[in-house]
């Protein structure tokens, strides 16, 4: 039940950002050992992570399987933890437009 994403909702910024071209969110309080894989509303996989590893979080960078940046809107996110259970979260991200300026 601690599984968590945060920022949540994400409005276009989070602390976990160095650059103004970065876009990051993280899942915490994740067991060792779980697969997490985020949706769209309607379904359509977006990406997975695979964690096997102490370190307690996944980095999401708010970009698909591919590389390419999604759309704001309300994601679900699946946490599936061998031999203990699931947790389903709800992520609301608002995007920004990639600001180029000064680069």
């Amino acid at each position: 039940k601690m599984i968590n994403v945060v920022p949540n909702p994400y409005y276009a910024y989070s602390e976990y950002e160095r650059t103004r071209l970065e876009t990051k969110v993280k899942i915490t309080n994740l067991p060792e050992v779980c697969t997490v894989k985020i949706y769209t509303v309607n379904g359509k996989l977006v990406k997975t992570f695979k964690k096997d590893s102490p370190i307690t979080s996944v980095e999401w960078d708010l970009n698909n399987q591919k590389g390419i940046p999604v759309a704001g809107g309300v994601y679900l996110i699946h946490v599936d933890v061998p031999g203990i259970g699931e947790r389903i979260l709800k992520f609301f991200g608002g995007m920004r437009q990639v600001d180029l300026q000064g680069i």
